[in-house]
């Protein structure tokens, strides 16, 4: 789960982890309420998205008085901002932040990660930080310094130290550099965070080390201990199919295809894709029903599938270990009926209570192709969406 630049700050700064003072606006009117409220000759605006890359974009504007804030907030509040990372579609602005200038001396970066090749946190620093981290890492990674923190005692003030060193940040402010990464990784530990980037971390000419811009992502595995955090969830930056599919507890991911994809495990609907562009198709989506789908979760699946239009058809590949397949027949038999389904069904069952299932499936009178394997069927959905 992601939340926002002025959301991330304002859980940072309930940490220790020094920020701009910021307030955040909803319309013009709040916009220019918030710079008056603010102190300094400069003001920066910044759209909130989902997406990094808004500064190259064009969503982050520095206003020198208040003509300039209404004048920048008018832009940006619903315009559609496309950056690198939204793709071609882009989002659309809801939301700003209305920040403190600050006298920025140096940019630097700051990350932390979790490893899993060596399933331990890492923290990554740089001293090319700002808007290009990205071709950095790739032309140059050796910029890249890294401090694995061993999980037994967390991480400790030299390697903080060491890193800060090794970014060249001035002697000065090393022990306020050292005090922001210390707060950031026990809020990136506590909060059970998947990346906590910030980018850029900066230096000012009056010896400040400040949070320039912050992103967050947290475990969604973990949000059940987060309430705090579920709480700044903002749908509409999420794909709405895939607000839907968590309402259901469903595991889903739209794609580009159009064969929809409905299978158990996250394991085999990543194999399934990949088997269906073996044979020429293309996945219009990951679905995993999960372990212990009903056949209310199997109907709800289906709904999910056919809202996307550009699906010509439907493939379930499911192994019925833990899910029993008769079960699985009875609610693609239900969800066929309830929904109308008029387009290509391939079903392959394998596992648990399958002969029955297959029995379920022929009894139906549906127009279901049954497949003998995964290879079977995949080249079945890919063939008949043609």
């Amino acid at each position: 789960m992601n939340v926002h630049e002025y959301q991330a700050k304002e859980l940072l700064r309930s940490y220790g982890v020094p920020v701009p003072n910021g307030i955040a606006a909803f319309t013009v009117e709040e916009a220019v309420e918030a710079a008056e409220r603010l102190s300094g000759p400069i003001k920066v605006v910044k759209a909130q998205i989902h997406a990094g890359g808004r500064g190259k974009a064009g969503g982050v504007k520095l206003a020198k008085s208040l003509e300039e804030v209404k004048e920048y907030a008018t832009e940006l509040l619903g315009k559609t901002l496309v950056t690198h990372q939204t793709g071609p579609e882009g989002k659309v602005v809801q939301r700003l932040l209305v920040e403190e200038g600050c006298a920025i001396d140096k940019e630097y970066y700051l990350g932390i990660v979790l490893d899993r090749v060596t399933s331990r946190v890492v923290i990554m620093g740089s001293s090319e930080g700002g808007m290009d981290i990205e071709e950095v890492a790739e032309a140059t990674p050796e910029k890249i310094i890294k401090e694995v923190v061993d999980p037994a005692v967390g991480l400790q003030a030299f390697q903080a130290r060491k890193l800060a060193f090794a970014m060249g940040v001035p002697a000065k402010l090393v022990n306020k550099f050292v005090f922001m990464v210390t707060k950031l990784y026990t809020f990136f530990v506590d909060k059970d965070c998947s990346i906590a980037e910030i980018n850029p971390l900066v230096t000012t000419k009056d010896g400040d080390v400040l949070a320039l811009d912050a992103k967050l992502n947290f475990d969604s595995n973990a949000l059940y201990r987060h309430k705090d955090i579920v709480a700044l969830r903002d749908e509409t930056e999420e794909d709405p199919r895939e607000v839907e599919a968590s309402k259901s507890d469903l595991n889903y991911i739209a794609l580009d295809g159009n064969i929809g994809c409905l299978v158990n495990g996250a394991g085999l609907a990543m194999a399934t894709m990949d088997i269906i562009k073996h044979y020429s198709g293309d996945p219009a989506n990951f679905l995993d029903v999960g372990g212990g789908a009903t056949k209310e979760k199997v109907t709800e699946a289906f709904k999910l599938i056919l809202s996307d239009e550009n699906v010509k058809g439907i493939f379930v590949n499911i192994f019925g270990g833990i899910m029993k397949c008769d079960v699985i027949a009875e609610g693609i038999v239900a969800a066929t009926k309830e929904v109308g389904l008029e387009l290509p069904l391939v079903v392959r069952l394998e596992g648990t209570n399958v002969d029955a299932g297959k029995q379920i499936l022929k009894d139906s009178g549906l127009a279901i192709t049954a497949a003998t394997s995964m290879a079977d069927g995949a080249e079945k959905i890919a063939a008949l969406v043609k």
